[in-house]
């Protein structure tokens, strides 16, 4: 399973929106900015974050997009299956020998695990977490 910038840069733009709950919307222009991205390229990762109910956008001068949920409520799996699609590891895995199909579900179900077990909470704490090492990301 191959993570495309849709899905990297769609978890970058919760994160943040989650670092910045409590201080209104946070424009695409301004992620971007700071995190070095294509404006134009985020705007076309918001529409569908907006259209599965993950972030909201305001109008006006000083709109912009704030998660539809508590950062808690949303998974780093909600947000790579709106950008990415379904979670598989290989295709045509019915073709494979018993051992290597349940090899490959094994580690499908790791990763899903992983995925929808991380919160944007974690994540936008893990910046803290990792001074302290209690948080390690790997798959």
């Amino acid at each position: 399973m191959k993570i495309s910038t849709k899905g990297r840069y769609g978890l970058t733009i919760m994160i943040e929106l989650a670092r910045c709950v409590g201080e209104g919307p946070i424009s695409l222009k301004q992620i971007a900015r700071e995190k070095q991205l294509s404006e134009h390229y985020l705007e076309q990762l918001a529409s569908p974050l907006r259209n599965a109910g993950l972030v909201k956008s305001i109008r006006g001068a000083y709109g912009g997009y704030i998660l539809a949920k508590q950062s808690k409520e949303i998974t780093a799996g909600d947000v790579i299956r709106v950008l990415e699609g379904p979670i598989t590891l290989v295709e045509g895995i019915e073709n494979e020998e018993p051992a290597q199909q349940a090899l490959w579900l094994r580690v499908r179900d790791a990763v899903k695990d992983v995925l929808d077990t991380t919160t944007l909470e974690d994540l936008k704490n893990h910046e803290h977490d990792q001074q302290q090492d209690s948080y390690m990301f790997y798959i």
